[in-house]
C-alpha cells in the first residue's frame, strides 16, 4: 500500500512539473495581443533580434554578382568574417579575393545603434585606408546596389517600426512591417519588410528613397539553418527599380564559432 501511495505521489509531482512546463512554454510564446501597430512592429523586430543572438562569430564565402541593365554580369569573390559583441553591434570584415582589379580591397564595419557605424575601406591601389563618412553611408558599396548602410548589422534601435498588415509571401504567412531610419543621413525615408511568422526570417524588403519613391527591392532565397537555430539566406537579390541594375550575393561555406577575436578586426592592420 505504501508503494502504491508513493507511486501515486510521484505521478502527481510529475504531472505538476509537466503542467508547469506547459505554462512556461505558453507564457513565453510570441504574442502581439493588446499592442498598437508601432508596439507590434517593435515587438517583431525584437523577436528577430532575440532569435539571432548568441551566434558568437562566423566566417563565410560570398560571390558578389553585379548585373547592368542589359543583364551583363561581373563577379567578385569575397571572404567575410563577423564577430558578435556584447552591448554593441557586430564587427564585420570583408576581403575581396578576385578579380585582380579589386583583389586585396578590405571593408571593415563596426555597427552601432543610433551612433553612426564606423566603416573603413582599404584600397590597395592607393595603399591607404579611407574612412567612410556618416554622410556617405547611402553611397554604393563597391559599385553594387547595396549601400554602405545596408551592410552593417541591423540593430533594433536604428529604426522605428510599425506593423502595416499580415499577408502571405512565398507560401508563408508573414508580417508586413514598416521601419523608418532613426539615424541621420540615411538614403531611405522608409523600408517595408515581409517577415515570415514561422521562423521570423526576412523574405523581402522594399527601400524607398528620399523622395519616398520605391528605389530597391531585396529578396532573400534558399534559407538554411545552422547550429539548429540560426537561419541564413544562401541568395540575396537586390534590384534597383530605377536604374534596372541588380546585385546578387551568393553565400556559402558558413562556419560558426570559429574563435576569431576582436583583435582580428583592427583598422590599423587593414593595410597589412
Amino acid at each position: 500500500m505504501k508503494v502504491q501511495k508513493q507511486s501515486l505521489l510521484n505521478s502527481i509531482k510529475l504531472l505538476g512539473l509537466l503542467s508547469a512546463s506547459l505554462v512556461s512554454i505558453n507564457t513565453s510564446a510570441f504574442s502581439l495581443e493588446g499592442l498598437n501597430p508601432m508596439e507590434q512592429g517593435l515587438a517583431i523586430a525584437n523577436e528577430i533580434d532575440k532569435r539571432e543572438n548568441g551566434f558568437g562569430d562566423f566566417t563565410a564565402s560570398m560571390n558578389m554578382q553585379l548585373f547592368n541593365r542589359n543583364g551583363d554580369m561581373v563577379s567578385r569573390r569575397i571572404s567575410v568574417s563577423t564577430l558578435e559583441t556584447d552591448g554593441d553591434g557586430d564587427k564585420s570584415l570583408s576581403v575581396f579575393e578576385d578579380p585582380a582589379d579589386v583583389k586585396g580591397t578590405k571593408s571593415l564595419t563596426f555597427s552601432h545603434g543610433l551612433k553612426p557605424d564606423d566603416q573603413w575601406l582599404y584600397l590597395p591601389a592607393l595603399k591607404r585606408v579611407k574612412r567612410i563618412s556618416s554622410k556617405n553611408k547611402s553611397g554604393p558599396f563597391m559599385g553594387s546596389e547595396f549601400a554602405f548602410e545596408d551592410i552593417g548589422s541591423q540593430e533594433v534601435n536604428k529604426y522605428t517600426y510599425k506593423l502595416l498588415k499580415e499577408e502571405s509571401i512565398n507560401g508563408e504567412d508573414a508580417y508586413v512591417v514598416e521601419r523608418t531610419p532613426a539615424y541621420k543621413h540615411s538614403g531611405y525615408t522608409r523600408q517595408i519588410s515581409w517577415i515570415d511568422k514561422s521562423e521570423f526570417r526576412v523574405q523581402k524588403v522594399e527601400f524607398y528613397d528620399r523622395k519616398n519613391a520605391l528605389l530597391k527591392t531585396l529578396i532573400y532565397k534558399d534559407y538554411k539553418q545552422y547550429l539548429g537555430k540560426y537561419w541564413r539566406a544562401s541568395l540575396m537579390e537586390m534590384s534597383n527599380q530605377q536604374t534596372k541594375k541588380r546585385t546578387n550575393l551568393v553565400w556559402s561555406n558558413y562556419k560558426f564559432k570559429t574563435g576569431i577575436k576582436a583583435r582580428d578586426f583592427n583598422k590599423n592592420s587593414l593595410a597589412k
